[in-house]
Order: structure tokens, then sequence, then C-alpha cells
């Protein structure tokens, strides 16, 4: 089991609040990814849950038992964090096996999780080399490892994928995935990258200043994101926020448009601009247009096809169905 319940949890560092009174249910086997720009809390509220850090005030519940002055060690929680923290004169096999040594576990039961946590992340065969024999991403898959043996209530990932360059980011990405396919383990997972959190993530907690913003899977949060701050931060590229006149006709102080919900043409269209830098990706296209009132420059994605360069004219026209609409408060409007 790996219910994990926070209620009314706060933070202070002397007379600073770090975290303001948080509620959050974790359910069993969920894999929920915190997310949100640097200095949010999201690090230090996945301490809390860890008892890393002491709670302020409030509770923390771990499958309905009161765990807010329980140790670390006794909370059935494994943690990995960004550094990989390896022993680099040990074997793979004896940093995987080092938890379970402290933890008296015997010899062949050993075995048997490392046997296990090997084949899960592709180790086998490096089990008797020394972490600095290995890559960046071998590395982080004996962190891992580490974790997985110690048989944990849920895993918690401190950004470990920081250390990663951008093709072992994404390997690493999918390896967790499906590791928590095959385990059905609880995973907290920290990241400031929302596109990790997107593609990784059953549940979002987007948080901004200690608070929750808002919290639903990544469509919900891509298709209905509550208030201005998640619709700017969800998607990549981030969703263009327009204010002023074009804003007021449709009865709100800012619309929103996403780079991939615009029509764009050479002749015709809403909104006049002109081509600034133009990302070509391939497939894609994404064009940096200025001169559209109100939001100056808006991102457009189009096929990577369309013969489009720096200086160019277009005219935009977004889908009237996806747009979306946000008061004066940055509230969404239904």
């Amino acid at each position: 089991m790996g219910q994990i319940k926070l209620n009314k949890v706060t933070k202070s560092f002397g007379d600073v609040a770090v975290i303001p009174p948080l509620d959050l249910t974790i359910e069993d086997g969920e894999f929920t990814v915190f997310v949100g720009p640097s200095g949010c809390g999201k690090s230090t509220l996945l301490r809390l849950i860890a008892g890393l850090e002491d709670v302020s005030s409030g509770h923390v519940e771990i499958d309905g038992v009161d765990a807010t002055d329980v140790p670390p060690a006794k909370r059935g929680l494994a943690m990995v964090f960004q550094s990989y923290a390896l022993y680099p004169h040990m074997s793979v096999r004896k940093n995987i096996a080092f938890p379970m040594k402290m933890a008296g576990v015997t010899a062949d039961e050993q075995n048997r999780r490392i046997s296990a946590a090997a084949e899960a992340l592709n180790l086998t065969d490096y089990l008797d080399r020394r972490p600095g024999q290995l890559s960046g991403g071998q590395r982080q898959r004996v962190a891992i490892g580490r974790a997985i043996v110690r048989e944990p209530g849920a895993f918690l990932f401190d950004e470990p994928l920081s250390n990663l360059d951008a093709a072992l980011r994404v390997g690493m990405r999918l390896e967790i995935s499906e590791l928590h396919e095959r385990l059905k383990t609880t995973m907290i997972y920290v990241t400031h990258d929302q596109v990790e959190a997107m593609t990784m993530a059953d549940k979002i907690v987007v948080l901004r200043a200690g608070l929750i913003e808002q919290v639903g899977s990544p469509l919900e949060l891509y298709h209905t994101p509550c208030n201005e701050f998640v619709a700017g931060f969800i998607g990549s590229p981030r969703m263009n926020l327009i204010k002023g006149a074009e804003a007021a006709k449709h009865n709100a102080a800012t619309i929103g448009i996403r780079p991939e919900h615009t029509a764009v043409s050479m002749t015709e269209g809403l909104w006049k601009g002109v081509v600034g830098v133009a990302e070509h990706l391939g497939s894609d296209t994404f064009l940096h247009v200025h001169g559209v009132p109100g939001c100056d420059p808006m991102t457009v994605r189009v096929d990577g096809e369309l013969p489009v360069r720096h200086g160019d004219t277009i005219w935009m026209t977004p889908q009237a169905d996806k747009l979306h609409r946000f008061d004066a408060e940055g509230l969404r409007i239904d």
C-alpha cells in the first residue's frame, strides 16, 4: 500500500512561510508529479513527505497512519535524489545491496532482490562494474535499483534526470514510466520540466509559491487550466496570452490560444504579424511572430514543410473552440 495524505501541512523557515496550509491526497499506485518554477516549494514538499524536513504544523499520513513524527527510515519510503550518491569503490551489486545489508536482510534475499531489480533496469550485465565505468543513465538506474530493493510503499524522485543530457533524459523518462507500469507502486516525482510532467504523470500538482494552483491529469490541465499561471506553464511551447481589445471582444481580460491551435495563412486571417525567429524542428516549425496587439511575440506551430522565413508577413486565425478566457484576476471563465 502507498496512499499518502497531507492534512493542513505547513512549513516555515524562521518567519518565512514556504508552504502555507496545504491538503493533498496521493492514491496508492498513482504516479504523481509535483511541477512548478524554481522556488515554488516542490522539493520542500517532497522532503516533508520523506521526513527529511519537519512539518511546522499539520499531519502527514501514510496508509492511514499518522507519520508526522516517524523518522525517515521508518516511513517505508525510498528516495532517489538528483545526485546518484553511489559509492565509487563498490561494485554495482554492492551499491544496490547496501541498504539491505544495513537492514539485516539475508544474503539469499539480497541476491533475489538484486537479480529482480537488475533485470527490471537492464543492469544484469553491469553488476560487477564500478560506478566510474558506467554512463550517467546507467548510474541513475543503479540509484533507482538501490531504491527498488527496499520494496518501499512509495518512491520519491527529486529531479532525478537533471544531471543527464537531453537524449538520456528522454530514455530515462521512458524507463521510469515503464518501471511504474511493472511495479504498480506509488511514485512522487519532482521536476521543473513540464514536458516530463505531461508525459509521465497520472496526476500533476502545479505549485507556485508553496500553493497548489491546480491538481489533475495531464490532459485536464492542458484542456482546462484553472488560471493564467497554469495555462502559461503547462504546454510546450507555452500558451499565448493576449490582453487588450482583442480579449475584450470575448468578454475577458485575457484570452489564451495554444501555438498548435492557430491556423496560418500567407494571404488572409484574423491577426497579421511578421515572422521573427523560425525554429525548424523537422516535422514542425515554431514561428515567433511580432506585431499582434496584446501578444508580442506570438508563438504558432506550423507544418515543417511550410516555406516561411524571417521577415515574412503572415496571417493567423485561432480555432474558436480552443480559445481560453480569463478574468481580471487571472481565473478561468467557463
